[in-house]
């Protein structure tokens, strides 16, 4: 696997633009120009570049006097303290970067993850794992798990849909979010 720390290469990816819409004063659809169309990934230490599209602190969302857009560029400038946002949802892009080494975690969510570009592996704590590819979806419902890019050259690209859920409960013992734990291996 690639050293995190090491100079990670120049991304062959194409750059991603995000279109909100919202309604005029009439109750026109009218897109939102308040929030800048090109994103900015933000470079993570676990080896990745994140972009978070959309979020939500409640679902179904307010969607009155644009309130959640008013959440979503809170968001933006600080951003959520969790993978999750407790009674919402969030949708982020994921840039994984060359040899992007296994980081294990379970939130409690329903997760949504659709490759858009290259490969990525999804290992679980049984020890089992599948290569997703691009097209490939995965719905990952709060079992504690690990991502990583095994192409050393590629960059890989997912983006994942995650929806609050209750905590799971397995033969009387709730499972708890987990982040960097392997807890039954």
């Amino acid at each position: 696997m690639v050293d995190q720390q090491q100079q990670v290469p120049e991304k062959a990816r194409p750059t991603v633009h995000r279109f909100i819409t919202t309604h005029d004063a009439d109750g026109k659809a009218t897109f939102e120009t308040g929030v800048k169309e090109e994103i900015d990934f933000e470079r993570s230490p676990l080896g990745a570049d994140m972009f978070l599209a959309w979020s939500a602190t409640q679902f179904p969302a307010a969607l009155d006097q644009d309130s959640d857009l008013d959440t979503y560029k809170a968001h933006c400038v600080k951003k959520p303290e969790s993978f999750m946002i407790p009674g919402g949802f969030l949708s982020r892009y994921i840039d994984y970067h060359p040899g992007c080494a296994p980081h294990w975690h379970r939130t409690i969510t329903i997760d949504f993850g659709v490759v858009i570009e290259g490969q990525i592996q999804l290992e679980l704590e049984s020890g089992e794992n599948r290569i997703l590819n691009k097209g490939d979806v995965a719905v990952q419902r709060a079992t504690n798990h690990a991502w990583s890019n095994p192409s050393k050259t590629e960059f890989a690209r997912v983006f994942y849909v995650a929806l609050d859920a209750e905590v799971p409960v397995v033969n009387g013992q709730e499972l708890s979010e987990s982040l960097g734990a392997v807890s039954h291996k």
